[in-house]
């Protein structure tokens, strides 16, 4: 059963690539939903698969891509929607 991962990543996350390398591993990992940033400085991603595949793209933005500085991760999770196609930047 695929599941939803809704994350709000603060700190300095915008302006070091981290839009385009989070889509890029969710991409890898056959993920459908989307990453954009937020008038506040951070980045929101919402991503549908499997379980797995969620944990590690959870992992990987607690570091985020070379230049960032990842204060917090908001993580919720939920049933997956069915409601996206591909990955995509917003």
């Amino acid at each position: 059963m695929n599941k939803q991962i809704h994350l709000l990543i603060s700190g300095f996350v915008q302006g070091v690539f981290f839009r385009a390398s989070v889509a890029q591993s969710a991409r890898a990992l056959k993920l459908s939903g989307f990453v954009r940033n937020l008038s506040n400085g951070s980045v929101e991603l919402v991503a549908e698969g499997q379980e797995e595949a969620l944990r590690t793209i959870a992992e990987w933005c607690r570091r985020g891509p070379p230049g960032a500085q990842v204060k917090d991760v908001h993580e919720e999770w939920g049933d997956a929607e069915g409601r996206f196609e591909g990955f995509q930047i917003r």
